[in-house]
């Protein structure tokens, strides 16, 4: 029997996230024996929950296929986090009351780790609630913290953008450092997974080359040590070039810069570990620093993207869609590495059961036994994932955004509250 399908966008946002999107809507349109209509949670899984539902068949076949040239999440992401099944059912319930109504027997979501527990979720209480759905977590993060699949989609094009912007930032301090800055810091995102910081190391063209030291949540941060190298290093080359993840935490495991706020997820809000770690050099080696957040930049620089990475990006949304009209229910597509040495993947299923909730971190074989760099079998890992390269279409100078129409299609039950 035909049913209608959900997707919905979840957390931060990639550069690739919306080429997960229109892969899966175009693969779906193969599958008009199956499936209905695509509609789009706006905002993510709050869309569900407020039955606000974009109709992508509104669109144009042009408007789906530019998605995969748009950074950000075209149908809106967000942060929230539904209540555990144990505490409260309600809003499972309305999610099931919302896809009853639009005749949904498929639900998409595209996010990290919280994303596949919500999928997760969804597909037990579903069976529970005798309407039966198929539920598909698509991987989506720059954290590269997904456990089961060798990458994340989102991850190669950031850290492509770090490596770069690590190797011109590098080239700029080191053409002024006679008489001017000494040490340039760049902090990064990962609040428990190093890959991020990680990636700066594919920057270097020579083994000597920036980036110096790679401070990495893996491994505890070590003031005197670090400050120790800092200096060696200026003395050694005339500069020295820092990259950081925002998580790096002391030996005591709290967060060199947290602040009091948390997201809708529970998580302390990181930023600052950068202008941290400029006071602490200032302070103690009186060297002139600068020091740059690459924060949503890292994410949303669509201009730089990964070819490699966006390919996988829209691998994704394909085989969710294969996976749904198959039967699947609670898994995730995810890449497999080849064993070959040239590089080479696949998509394969996993169950959610093993990869909701759980965080994949830096293997201590790809940090150097003094913790501030990464091994040639980090290096090896990652090269592959940013080479490509896929450049949007241009107009005046700027990358050409289409515009979707966004039609929200007619509501049918009450207000959520």
């Amino acid at each position: 029997m035909k049913k209608n399908a959900f997707y919905a966008q979840s957390g931060g946002v990639t550069s690739v996230i919306n080429a997960s999107a229109g892969a899966l809507i175009l693969e779906a349109k193969k599958h008009k024996e199956l499936i209905g209509k695509v509609y789009a949670g706006k905002n993510g899984i709050l869309g569900a929950l407020r039955e606000e539902l974009i109709d992508t068949s509104k669109e144009s076949r042009s408007a789906i296929e530019s998605l995969k040239n748009r950074p950000g999440g075209a149908f809106g992401s967000c942060r929230f986090k539904l209540k555990g099944l144990d505490t409260d059912r309600k809003e499972y319930e309305r999610l099931i009351e919302v896809f009853k109504a639009h005749n949904i027997g498929y639900f998409f979501y595209n996010g990290g780790n919280d994303s596949a527990d919500t999928a997760y979720k969804v597909s037990q209480i579903s069976e529970q609630l005798n309407y039966p759905i198929k539920c598909i977590a698509i991987p989506k993060t720059v954290d590269n913290d997904l456990a089961l699949t060798d990458s994340c989609p989102g991850f190669g094009s950031a850290a492509k953008y770090i490596a770069t912007s690590t190797l011109e930032a590098s080239l700029d301090t080191k053409s002024m450092c006679e008489s001017s800055t000494k040490v340039f810091i760049l902090e990064v995102m990962g609040r428990h997974a190093g890959w991020m910081a990680a990636s700066s190391a594919l920057a270097r063209i020579e083994k000597e080359d920036p980036p110096h030291i790679i401070l990495m949540p893996e491994v505890d941060f070590n003031q005197k040590v670090f400050l120790s190298s800092v200096k060696q290093c200026v003395k050694e080359n005339g500069f020295c070039v820092v990259v950081a993840s925002e998580g790096i935490k002391n030996s005591k495991g709290k967060f060199l810069a947290e602040s009091d706020t948390k997201d809708a997820f529970g998580h302390a809000q990181l930023g600052g570990v950068a202008p941290y770690l400029a006071g602490l050099i200032s302070e103690k080696l009186k060297l002139k620093i600068h020091w740059a957040v690459s924060d949503y930049l890292q994410r949303s620089a669509r201009h730089i993207s990964s070819k490699t990475d966006l390919l996988q990006a829209e691998a994704v949304g394909v085989h969710a869609i294969k996976y749904a009209v198959k039967g699947m229910n609670g898994v995730m597509p995810i890449i497999v590495r080849g064993k070959g040495k040239k590089y080479t993947w696949k998509i394969e299923p996993a169950p959610l059961s093993k990869i909701a909730n759980v965080e994949k971190k830096l293997p201590k074989s790809f940090i150097t036994k003094n913790g501030m760099d990464v091994t040639a079998k980090a290096i090896n890992y990652l090269a592959p994932l940013i080479e490509g390269e896929a450049f949007p279409p241009f107009k005046n100078g700027i990358p050409k955004i289409e515009k979707l129409k966004l039609i929200e299609v007619k509501k049918k039950l009450a207000k959520w509250r």
